[in-house]
């Protein structure tokens, strides 16, 4: 290969420069420390697993995007982490072995073989929560106000929050005795919302359950649209729980944000989540800015049923839509073994203030080290003056 190529990277994987990688970190510690204010415990876990375990609860939806390898030492199947949350499920399950809530939040990079949409990166920095132990709407809304918070201190205006349910369509498949190969299709055509695939699949089904799926695609829109579903869904006694979950989560969270839309055909992980499911998206975006919602069958995949629900979101894509912070310039110090300079040094530093010690040789390039300060001696004493030009 031309060495001229050596420094090119892999397509939809790309370095962080300074100013970017500034960014991220700061947002990083931002968040990190609203998760931490709220009960949320750190945890880190390995960028590689044995495939099954990594895979483990999570159906399909993550297999064609996990790079595979053969770990040289075992023989066995390994992949890198397309998704922090099936390890943070294990944790919880196998490691913690808590009995009571248990709130964890986790904030490292996952590996796509292929991206998400085009034009996204295959290495996105994903941070997150997640809550275990309780299976109440309670818990549902506690972690998407923090997905909201989060957002908030961010920077991110001007949301729009869409809510669905996966509980609702697997109570219509329940209830129906409908054949997986058949579900795997109805749960194909919603996604697309393609009428009439529906009504062709829906054919043979009783008419109560024909009717109720044909109407989903269209419950959609306003949080009165499940008044709608109310007097047009079968009043079975799961259907009207999914529908009273997200009555009970529209009245708490409608006021956080600008727009909320409610989408009873919203399929999105239907073979991870098991419950309600939620996007937050924000003008000049068509990608969700964070994403979560419940999914209790993972901690029963990994051997202890628990309840969880949680949300994850890309660091770089959020740091990309905050607004820039005001810069702040450095300090430029001499270089110099002086007693006094280096304790000056050292005391700004601890106050927050960046001091970059100006090492012999370089005054032509002192432009690129982002300096509008400069630290000199005046009548004795080390004091912090504008840097002229």
């Amino acid at each position: 290969m031309n060495s001229l190529h050596n420094w090119l990277l892999p397509e939809h994987v790309e370095d962080l420069l300074p100013a970017e990688a500034k960014r991220v970190e700061a947002l990083r510690r931002v968040l990190l420390d609203l998760f931490r204010v709220h009960g949320y415990e750190l945890v880190m876990p390995p960028m590689l697993e044995y495939l099954e375990s990594l895979l483990t609860g999570t159906g399909h939806d993550l297999d064609l995007r996990t790079f595979k390898l053969v770990d040289q030492l075992s023989g066995r199947m390994v992949g890198l982490r397309a998704d922090i949350t099936p390890q943070v499920a294990r944790i919880d399950a196998h490691l913690l072995n808590r009995e009571g809530v248990t709130r964890l939040c986790y904030c490292a990079t996952v590996l796509h073989a292929l991206p998400a949409d085009l034009g996204r990166t295959r290495e996105p920095l994903q941070i997150g929560a997640e809550l275990y132990g309780h299976a109440g709407v309670e818990s549902d809304i506690e972690i998407q106000r923090l997905m909201l918070d989060a957002l908030s201190a961010a920077g991110i205006r001007d949301l729009h929050l869409d809510l669905g349910h996966v509980g609702l369509f697997r109570a219509l498949v329940t209830r129906a005795q409908l054949h997986a190969d058949l579900e795997s299709e109805l749960f194909q055509a919603l996604q697309r919302k393609d009428v009439p695939w529906l009504k062709s699949l829906t054919a043979d089904l009783p008419a109560e359950a024909r009717n109720a799926i044909l109407a989903l695609p269209r419950l959609y829109g306003e949080p009165a649209v499940l008044d709608e579903a109310r007097a047009v869904l079968p009043a079975w006694p799961e259907v009207l729980q999914c529908l009273e979950q997200l009555r009970t989560i529209v009245a708490a969270l409608q006021s956080r944000v600008d727009t909320l839309l409610v989408d009873l055909a919203e399929l999105r992980g239907y073979h991870y989540h098991s419950g309600v499911v939620f996007a937050a998206y924000v003008a000049g975006s068509a990608n969700a800015v964070g994403r979560g919602g419940r999914y209790d069958e993972v901690g029963k995949a990994f051997g202890r049923a628990r309840p969880a629900t949680g949300f994850s979101m890309d660091l770089r894509e959020l740091a990309a839509l905050a607004p820039a912070p005001a810069p702040r310039g450095a300090i430029l110090a001499p270089w110099s073994d002086a007693a006094a300079l280096a304790a000056e040094i050292d005391r700004l530093r601890a106050a927050g203030e960046v001091v970059i010690v100006d090492l012999p040789g370089h005054a032509q390039a002192r432009g690129e080290l982002g300096c509008d300060r400069v630290l000199e001696q005046r009548d004795g004493k080390w004091q912090v003056t504008a840097l002229r030009n």
